[in-house]
C-alpha cells in the first residue's frame, strides 16, 4: 500500500511552521526536518518590498499532493506535510513550509529537497515581486496565463514579451 501524505495545503492562510512540523514525526523517527521559505528583501540585485503568489488553487493542491505523495513514497513513510501560501506577502513572511520525518536524516533531507525542487518545476503558482522603486514584475518562469505575456512558463521556456 502506498504511503499517505499527512498534510498538503495551498491557499491564502498564514503558514505556521510549528504547526506544519507538528504534523509529522513518530517514535520510530530519528530525524524531523522543517524547511521554511520566506520572502526576502532583494532579488537579482533589486530591493524588494514584498511579493504576490497567484495560483489555480484546485490544480495547485492536486499537484502539490502528487509531489508530496512522490516524496512520501521515496521516503517510505507517510510523514510529509507541505503548505504553500498565495496572496500578498511582506518581507519575512513564510511562503512555503515543508516538514518531513523519518528514521534517518538522509531520507528526510532527500525528501525535503525533492519536494521544494518539484514545487519550483511543477506547481502552478506564479510569483510577482514588488520592488522598492514602486514597480513590480512577474518572476521569469512564473508568468500566469492571461497576463498577455504568453502561456504558462517553465524555467526553460521562453516568455513572449
Amino acid at each position: 500500500m502506498p504511503a499517505r501524505v499527512v498534510h498538503c495545503s495551498v491557499g491564502p492562510q498564514v503558514i505556521d511552521p510549528v504547526d506544519v512540523l507538528a504534523r509529522v514525526g513518530s517514535e520510530e523517527d530519528g530525524a524531523a526536518l522543517l524547511f521554511v521559505g520566506v520572502v526576502r528583501n532583494h532579488a537579482d540585485g533589486r530591493p524588494v518590498s514584498g511579493m504576490r503568489y497567484d495560483a489555480y488553487e484546485e490544480m495547485a493542491r492536486k499537484e502539490l499532493a502528487a509531489i508530496a505523495q512522490e516524496a512520501a513514497e521515496r521516503l517510505g513513510t507517510d510523514r510529509v506535510a507541505v503548505e504553500h501560501r498565495t496572496g500578498e506577502l511582506s518581507i519575512g513572511e513564510v511562503s512555503v513550509a515543508i516538514a518531513v520525518s523519518s528514521p534517518h536524516r538522509a531520507e528526510s533531507f532527500d525528501a525535503t529537497r525533492y519536494v521544494i525542487e518539484e514545487i519550483k518545476k511543477r506547481l502552478p503558482v506564479w510569483k510577482k515581486e514588488h520592488y522598492e522603486d514602486g514597480s513590480d514584475g512577474w518572476v521569469e518562469g512564473t508568468v500566469p496565463p492571461g497576463t498577455g505575456r504568453g502561456v504558462l512558463a517553465t524555467p526553460d521556456a521562453e516568455v513572449d514579451g
